[in-house]
């Protein structure tokens, strides 16, 4: 059985709870044999649901005992309600530990953290290309830039179309990076998604499932952004719509939600990182620059979100942001950037985990006579 057919389980209860009881992936047989004890102890009948890779049982009978006293024996990892288990894909995707997704010299999870850069919007050749060549310098394994922009206001700039996608290409071949930029309508998926290298979906358009269907038909990387109001479940089922739609390079991503506070653009939600590291496989970026509004705040919340297990970062760079027609203010300088990196590699390095960053970048460091080895392998990611 498999976690998809979990569902069929409900119908079997024959009391008041239909609770799906997950044990700990490292849990031993002595583990497993404490908790069915400690359930049976509450007058709880249990039946063993063999999920791959995990260790569970099913409550067919007995009293309700509250979610919270169940999670606090030994052994135990989660109770789900059966109600809850909408994503059985996107959930599934944790048998067989975190996901590794690649695209081209940059890995995302499974041990390695990898960072996208480069301009909110590509609105000039020149500043494409400096942007790419100070990104890829500095170590950034993924080069970005919106072409086809969702704006709040219909009299805002929304981009610069097919052209500018021609600048990101060239930029990113220039500099030897792969690139995402943003789609947000499916007919935009015939007409360029052959030119990428990975699709990024916005946060508005997190629920636009015929958008998110034929994105997935062309089975490569998939950047998911959270809504600035969606719950983790939500999130979750629009994940659901692409693994469902066959393409299981999903890559998540936060960037904040709405509050009331104005200290900040959205309230980054970093504890959802550790939350779903232990509840599904794919690899989870966060987006510092949306978050923040302010390309000062962006560093403290990008450490931070590092720190806090994140497989990659987005970052908004430019080299003259006074210049550009999209989120200025938000934009980090050059400096700031490579500054940043260097922090990004010392916090991933710490957690054991590595660093990927552009084929040119790694070319540079190993000719550079000052770069020792023990610097190359924080630096430089399998």
């Amino acid at each position: 059985m498999v976690w998809g057919s979990i569902l069929g389980w409900k119908a079997r209860s024959r009391g008041a709870s239909t609770l799906l009881i997950l044990l700990k992936p490292d849990a031993t047989e002595p583990v497993c044999a404490e908790v069915v004890q400690a359930l049976r102890a509450l007058g709880l009948s249990v039946e063993e649901v063999p999920l791959p890779g995990r260790r569970a049982w099913h409550v067919v009978d007995g009293p309700s005992v509250p979610r919270e006293s169940l999670l606090r024996i030994p052994g135990i990892d989660r109770v789900v309600p059966l109600e809850d288990v909408a994503a059985p894909l996107v959930h599934g995707t944790l048998a067989d530990g975190p996901r590794t997704i690649s695209v081209g010299n940059a890995r995302f999870g499974g041990g390695h953290v990898s960072v996208i850069a480069g301009p909110c919007t590509v609105e000039g050749r020149e500043d494409m290309l400096d942007t790419a060549k100070l990104v890829a310098a500095a170590g950034a394994a993924v080069l970005r830039g919106g072409v086809f922009k969702v704006r709040t206001s219909p009299h805002s700039y929304q981009g610069g179309g097919v052209d500018a996608l021609g600048l990101l290409a060239e930029a990113a071949q220039e500099t030897g990076l792969p690139f995402f930029t943003e789609l947000n309508d499916p007919r935009q998926v015939a007409l360029v998604g052959d030119t990428l290298d990975g699709v990024q979906i916005g946060a508005r358009h997190m629920q636009n499932f015929p958008l998110l269907q034929e994105v997935a038909q062309l089975g490569k990387p998939v950047l998911l952004k959270r809504h600035m109001a969606a719950e983790v479940d939500e999130w979750l089922l629009a994940a659901e719509y692409l693994l469902d739609a066959g393409n299981d390079r999903v890559i998540l991503c936060e960037r904040g939600l709405k509050s009331t506070g104005r200290h900040v653009r959205y309230m980054l939600d970093l504890g959802v990182i550790p939350y779903l590291k232990r509840r599904i496989g794919l690899p989870i970026v966060v987006d510092p620059s949306h978050a923040a509004g302010h390309h000062e705040l962006v560093p403290d919340l990008a450490r931070a979100a590092v720190a806090a297990g994140a497989d990659g970062l987005i970052v908004e760079v430019h080299p003259r942001p006074q210049t550009t027609r999209c989120d200025a203010l938000q934009a980090l300088p050059p400096d700031a950037f490579a500054t940043l990196m260097a922090d990004v590699r010392q916090l991933a390095a710490m957690g054991g985990r590595t660093v990927s960053c552009s084929v040119r970048a790694v070319r540079a460091a190993t000719s550079s006579p000052s770069a020792g080895s023990s610097d190359l392998n924080r630096s430089v990611g399998a």
